[in-house]
């Protein structure tokens, strides 16, 4: 895992204990308030809400405990390797495309990061600049030639 996914994980679990458990254990004790709990559609919506918070919480403090953290900045800058920004030419449609390769729990297609199991960073890991690639993908085969390599 990149350092800023890792980062990312601990700024949304700090959030959730920070900001959502309080304000749901607020709705509850407000929702309580109201009376007969049986027929409160708002107490039951409340705890439901707590539920989903607190298995989320326990789902990001496992994640946090296994992540394996990579300095990407004590890597070699001339072949594309985990944490890499790799600027592509896609040679079908004659256009740049830029994605960076990160862990599985990071990937994103629409900020442009791929998980490293994804077929497109297989294919790129350890290829430099200048190298053409083709890649096989859902939608058919690809070819990109790489442009630029950097680790940030």
């Amino acid at each position: 895992m990149t350092k800023e996914g890792y980062g990312n994980m601990v700024k949304e679990l700090k959030r959730l204990k920070s900001v959502e458990r309080p304000a749901n254990i607020k709705a509850i004790e407000e929702a309580r308030a109201h009376g007969d709990l049986s027929e409160n559609a708002e107490y039951h919506a409340a705890k439901e809400r707590q539920s989903f918070l607190e298995g989320k919480i326990m789902e990001l403090e496992d994640k946090i405990a296994g992540a394996q953290v990579i300095d990407i900045s004590r890597i070699c800058e001339e072949k594309v390797v985990f944490g890499a920004f790799v600027k592509l030419l896609d040679l079908n449609a004659e256009c740049e495309v830029e994605y960076q390769i990160v862990g599985d729990l990071e990937s994103n297609i629409k900020e442009c990061k791929i998980s490293i199991s994804s077929p497109i960073a297989k294919a790129l890991i350890g290829r430099c600049v200048g190298d053409e690639v083709t890649i096989n993908v859902p939608k058919g085969v690809k070819e990109f030639e790489i442009l630029d390599i950097k680790y940030i």
